[in-house]
């Protein structure tokens, strides 16, 4: 998401500490009457190396079926088909076959992953072109492109407007997001520990990946009904972890719970929200997190997004099994 003053970001590691067990009551106990929720889940860096659980087959198998249990229709990857000839992408390509003979699309997410801050408009046409040419005429193929770390080029705006005019000119629309678990942070945190060898309270981290998810889903909701005076279909940002593949399903009948539908990418690229472009002084970052800025909206103190700076503290304290002093 777009860098944002967390309505928890003022608390201090001591308060943090102490809070973990009334964060996790207010987010998985209490279930907010709200009206109908809509959120589509896509997931990014097609074809991803293997994790700290699974080998990359495992894990898409595992995706698959947790996907089809879950009774989520369609879910989008968002591909960089450039890591296809690089270790992590061995074997990827019948993967992503099987993500869409399973009913699941695929897009464009550049062929190499440039930040197009640090890269020139000409190069970063390129390889969105690389992309699209590895995608054309695949079965499951959508005209939209993501933007590698949600950078639509920074504090250079003829950058960004141009990059936008040459999507245009390409058919290709803006696969943005809405919705963010930083499921990437919580991956990151798990690789190092087993790594380290640390033992996991895997039932903790289950708890854990589910309340970073439903907590952003629920933020980006408050956000958007303040921003734009409605609740648009959502946009989860996801990646192909090896987490996923193990609480997919509990998270999307956390989500359920709390009153949101599972709908498809097809669906939720068709929100107005597509005709949305703001003009902010940094384009980058989730869409209702940037249109919320260029109204100068403040998020609110709740609903509460349990961001890094939440879950690192979460992590060491519940997740991480600590030696016993003999």
């Amino acid at each position: 998401m777009v860098p944002r003053a967390s309505g928890v970001d003022w608390m201090n590691a001591k308060s943090l500490k102490l809070g973990l067990a009334a964060l996790l009551a207010m987010l998985l106990l209490a279930v907010p009457g709200h009206a109908q929720k809509r959120i589509a889940l896509t997931f990014d860096d097609i074809p991803r190396d293997k994790g700290a659980f699974f080998s990359a087959d495992e894990r898409t198998e595992k995706l698959i079926a947790g996907l089809k249990k879950a009774k989520v229709k369609q879910a989008a990857f968002f591909l960089n088909p450039g890591s296809l000839a690089k270790t992590q992408g061995e074997g990827g390509e019948a993967r992503i076959s099987a993500y869409v003979a399973a009913g699941h699309v695929i897009a464009n997410h550049s062929n190499t992953h440039p930040g197009l801050s640090g890269t020139s408009i000409d190069d970063y046409l390129a390889d969105i072109d690389a992309a699209e040419a590895w995608l054309k005429g695949r079965a499951g193929r959508r005209p939209w492109f993501r933007f590698p770390f949600l950078d639509e080029g920074g504090t250079d705006k003829a950058k960004r407007d141009a990059v936008r005019t040459g999507l245009s000119a390409r058919g290709l629309r803006n696969g943005y997001v809405t919705a963010d678990g930083s499921d990437w942070y919580l991956e990151d945190l798990v690789n190092k520990a087993s790594a380290a060898g640390q033992e996991l309270n895997m039932e903790q981290l289950k708890r854990l990946y589910i309340a970073m998810h439903v907590s952003g889903a629920e933020y980006a909701d408050d956000l958007a009904k303040r921003t734009i005076g409605r609740s648009p279909a959502h946009v989860m940002l996801m990646h192909e972890t090896d987490l996923a593949a193990l609480f997919l399903t509990d998270m999307v009948a956390e989500l359920r719970r709390h009153g949101w539908t599972i709908i498809t990418a097809d669906e939720a690229y068709k929100d107005r929200l597509k005709d949305a472009f703001p003009d902010v002084p940094n384009a980058r970052g989730d869409l209702i997190g940037s249109m919320a800025w260029e109204k100068d909206i403040k998020p609110s103190l709740w609903p509460v997004w349990i961001s890094p700076s939440i879950a690192g503290p979460w992590f060491e304290n519940k997740v991480v099994k600590k030696a016993e002093i003999k």
